[in-house]
């Protein structure tokens, strides 16, 4: 029976999540309550608790973590500074008269805000604000509109800079050098956040693409759903000053990816580092733009304050419980079982991406991210699985989870800002073919392990 009590501490955190607790209460509550039960049983060793304040200084002195609230602000700036409006009016000019035009601009600014504030709700947010009611008027179909709005909103999940990947690299990190101690190895290699973030550009690219298709796709089997937007003299008369909006739109953001994404990449500096650099660009970009001032600025700091609290919040809760779950000897447990499982690596594999895909349906990807990865990421890591190419399939999946029914949080950013004539029945439906295409990139990956690893391995060897 002490056996399964990794296992019912699961069921018992997973129970109080549905009952609507707070995530790192619930964490570190349940824990905390295992372990006295146990002190009081002699199945937990008390002493395992004195590892706790060494966790938690570790935390807030981890030099990488430090880069989730620096990307975070600059995220925020750039919502506020009005950006993406001025990107999406000039691309929806640009494929004006072209059937599903709005959907191919929705896309495309989405992957430049995803690359340069890498916020799922901010991105979904704003897009729906700003195109959702546009694609309705010009008689797009509700489930394409909200589809493309939802889907586009997560790129910021794999399109690096990405704060999903700056987390994810570090949990992998811990991970990869634990399952190496436990190899023998005692000069153990490492992987980077700068590694994940070399090995997301091409299948952020690719999910990009794909997303392209199928709204090209649709626009011409069936044109009705996705129709070009009618000319009107507004159109026509600024068609001349085109090319000066779109280099003032696209300017901005991309001098900014390419100096935070290109410094990391290109080895000039750390994710921490280039972080500092992309909220020092984005304050300077909100004032070019004449949009900054002392209440905005009041609330640009509260926003971030409240998103990095709750990831640490978060991070501490999940250590505790951790801490806990491998004092009761969990990590052997979940070792034993991947060994037991049909088709070694790959069984194991294919278990702990389905695992994930269903705790997608309730979980966010912090949660996942902080619970899920420690524990099974050192077994899958020391069965010899490339460490990139394991961050990139978790992130991927990871993304899926803000749109899957019903509690992808994609959907209910979208839901808070649409029209009540779109029903919630049509955003579930909306966002399938696009949860099918995310599923599709990850047999990609699969299939073809190098478009997560070929261009980290190019770059650092």
């Amino acid at each position: 029976m002490v056996e399964l009590l990794p296992l019912l501490m699961f069921a018992a955190v997973f129970a109080a999540l549905l009952l609507g607790y707070p995530v790192a209460l619930t964490l570190a509550g349940v824990a905390l309550l295992f372990a006295a039960a146990g002190i009081a049983g002699g199945a937990f060793d008390p002493r395992d608790l004195g590892f706790l304040p060494g966790r938690l200084f570790g935390i807030i002195s981890n030099q990488t973590l430090i880069a989730v609230p620096l990307f975070v602000f600059m995220g925020v700036t750039l919502e506020k500074s009005r950006i993406a409006e001025r990107l999406l009016d000039s691309m929806s000019l640009l494929f004006r008269g072209l059937r599903g035009g709005l959907g191919i601009s929705v896309i495309l600014v989405g992957m430049l805000m995803a690359a340069s504030t890498g916020i799922v709700g901010a991105t979904v947010v704003t897009l729906g604000l700003m195109s959702l009611p546009t694609m309705l008027r010009h008689g797009y179909d509700d489930r394409l509109a909200t589809g493309t709005i939802c889907a586009t909103g997560t790129l910021g999940q794999i399109i690096p800079p990405s704060i999903a990947l700056v987390l994810l690299g570090d949990v992998l990190s811990n991970a990869y050098q634990q399952a190496q101690l436990g190899l023998g190895v005692f000069a153990p290699k490492t992987v980077s956040v700068g590694d994940l973030f070399a090995g997301a550009i091409i299948p952020g690219l690719v999910l990009v693409a794909l997303y392209l298709l199928y709204v090209t796709g649709v626009a011409v089997l069936r044109p009705h759903r996705a129709p070009g937007a009618a000319r009107d003299t507004l159109a026509d008369s600024r068609k001349s000053n085109l090319a000066v909006e779109l280099v003032k739109g696209l300017a901005p953001p991309l001098v900014l990816i390419i100096a935070v994404l290109g410094s990391i990449v290109g080895g000039y500096a750390t994710p921490t580092e280039a972080a500092g650099v992309g909220a020092l660009g984005a304050l300077l970009l909100a004032l070019a733009y004449r949009t900054l001032n002392i209440s905005i600025l009041t609330e640009i700091g509260r926003s971030t304050l409240r998103t990095t609290s709750m990831v640490f919040f978060i991070l501490i809760g999940a250590s505790i419980f951790s801490l806990v779950f491998r004092g009761y000897n969990g990590d052997a447990l979940v070792q034993s079982l991947f060994e037991d499982m049909p088709g070694g690596m790959w069984g194991a594999m294919a278990i702990v991406m389905l695992v994930i895909f269903l705790l997608g349906f309730i979980l966010d990807f912090i949660e996942i991210t902080f619970v899920v990865v420690p524990i099974v990421g050192p077994v899958l890591l020391s069965m010899g699985i490339d460490p990139v190419w394991l961050g990139i399939m978790i992130a991927v999946n990871l993304q899926t989870s803000f749109l899957t029914p019903p509690f992808g949080f994609a959907l209910f950013y979208l839901r808070g800002v649409a029209p009540e004539s779109v029903t919630t029945t049509a955003m579930y439906r909306g966002v399938i073919p696009f949860i099918g295409l995310q599923l599709l990139l990850l047999g990609m990956l699969v299939v073809w392990p190098g478009l997560a690893t070929w261009l980290p391995t190019v770059l650092y060897g």
